[in-house]
Order: structure tokens, then sequence, then C-alpha cells
């Protein structure tokens, strides 16, 4: 038993609570609110975490989760849901206390994007995209972004 394992009143392990829950229609499909939190996510209490803390959090592991999935030709990006229009190659991902996110990216011409968006108003739309250079390995942001709770934790 590891020092992160639960017991219950009896000593007997529990199963680790899962964050949330989700319904989806192939009963095999694996989503990031029936998986349990990371230890680096779980480590902090919910109610110790800044709004953009926890949503950065989660975003990450929802990135990750959507990039399991993606073909060797596909990489990740971000559709905008306000707007309609285009989308944001994700590069990176970020956040400012107390409750601001920010989306580093390019767009479908290759401009520079940065979305800066406050934790109320966040509506993301994860899509695969054929990767931009076809000679090149699938660029996979979440787990590089999965590392960085591991060291920020």
């Amino acid at each position: 038993m590891t020092q992160n394992d639960k017991q219950d009143d009896a000593g007997k392990p529990t199963k680790p609570k899962t964050p949330g829950a989700a319904v989806h229609s192939n009963p095999e499909a694996v989503t990031v609110e029936q998986e349990p939190l990371p230890s680096a996510v779980s480590k902090k209490p919910v109610e110790a975490k800044t709004a953009a803390e926890w949503a950065y959090q989660r975003l990450i592991l929802y990135i990750q989760n959507f990039e399991k999935n993606l073909e060797n030709e596909q990489e990740i990006a971000m559709g905008f849901t306000d707007t309609g229009g285009g989308f944001l190659r994700i590069e990176g991902l970020g956040y400012f206390d107390p409750d601001i996110v920010t989306f580093y990216g390019t767009d479908q011409t290759g401009a520079r994007v940065q979305l800066v968006q406050h934790v109320s108003q966040l509506n993301v739309l994860l899509r695969a995209m054929p990767k931009e250079n076809e000679t090149e390995a699938p660029r996979r942001i979440g787990f590089r972004l999965a590392e960085a709770l591991d060291r920020d934790s």
C-alpha cells in the first residue's frame, strides 16, 4: 500500500473517488470524469485552489485524454465555441491566479495566437486536426502539461 492509498474504517483499501461522472454512447469509452485524479492534482484540496488553477488542472486532464485517442497523423486543436470561426492549434496552456486561463498556439493561417479567457466564460471545443508537417511526429502537449503538474506539486 502506498502513502496515497486510502482505507475505510476497518482498515481495508478503498477505491479512489472519481472526480465526476459521464455517460457515453460507447460503453467502453473511458472519460476523464470516470478516472481517479492523479496525485499531483489531488494533493491540494479543491477548496484551496483558485478557480484558474482548478480549471487549468482539469483542462490538462481533458487534453491528455483527448490526445490518447488521436491518430498518428493528427494533433490537437481548439475550436472557438463563442465565435464559430477558426481554431487554435494548442501549443501551450497557462493560468494567472485567481481567474484567468491562457491558451497559446497558432491559427489556421499559421499566425501566432493567444487566447486569454476568464474562467467564468470558459468554453473549450477540442478538435483533431491533421498534422502541420507530415514528416514530423505528432506533437502531444497533454503529456508535457501533465509532467508540469507533477513538477509543480
